[in-house]
């Protein structure tokens, strides 16, 4: 896939960043879409979700990028290969993801991953973090009981943290305590195959909703 050349780094927390979202018509961008849905938290270039989307085409796929240039040619690329059940969305989920929830038809989320997210190292800067209280509460709120979450992540610590904030959120319950061998979906990120690519380790854990019962 060709480069896009954008920053590597952007505040979520800028005002250049906290316009309302334009909620898409989801009849209109996925051909079925009442298909279980599928939620990159950002999906930076989109790799991921352009070669998973073709395997599973019975599966609606959205990614989130905060990063605009990326989104405007990740859905170049899907138009290129004429799919539709992949769409990708511009906006920042710290401010978007409450309305962007509430928008999708009931029960179809059923799958979310946050990939590799930006580790922001400097103490004064990891309020910036995606994975936050809120953000947990709001997918609890709107993934399907049993859907899956998928964290994983090449610094420890960054995927320390997003473990601790899902293990507080009392409706989602943690697969294995231990961090995951192998991923369970059937396309790595790039991210993740140039960490393996040098010998290091990738920190995975997944996540799911309780059933009513369990909850």
């Amino acid at each position: 896939m060709p480069v896009v050349r954008v920053r590597q780094h952007v505040n979520p927390l800028s005002q250049k960043y906290q316009q309302p979202l334009q909620l898409p018509d989801w009849h209109k961008v996925y051909a079925a879409p009442m298909q279980p849905l599928h939620l990159d938290i950002g999906c930076a270039r989109g790799a991921f979700l352009l070669e998973i989307a073709q395997q599973q085409p019975e599966r609606n796929f959205l990614g989130l990028e905060i990063r605009e240039p990326l989104v405007l040619k990740a859905n170049e690329w899907r138009d290129e290969l004429r799919l539709v059940n992949l769409h990708y969305l511009f906006c920042n989920v710290n401010s978007a993801l409450r309305p962007l929830l509430a928008s999708l038809p009931p029960g179809v989320l059923q799958r979310v991953t946050i990939q590799f997210p930006d580790p922001w190292f400097k103490k004064r800067h990891q309020k910036r973090r995606v994975v936050q209280p809120e953000m947990v509460a709001l997918l609890a709120d709107y993934l399907a009981p049993g859907g899956m979450v998928l964290l994983q992540s090449d610094v420890e610590a960054v995927a320390v943290e997003m473990c601790d904030r899902f293990e507080a959120e009392s409706r989602f319950r943690r697969q294995n305590q231990d961090w995951v061998a192998t991923n369970p979906l059937p396309v790595p990120t790039e991210r993740e195959q140039s960490t393996l690519a040098k010998g290091e380790p990738v920190y995975r854990a997944v996540f799911l909703k309780k059933e009513p019962e369990d909850a």
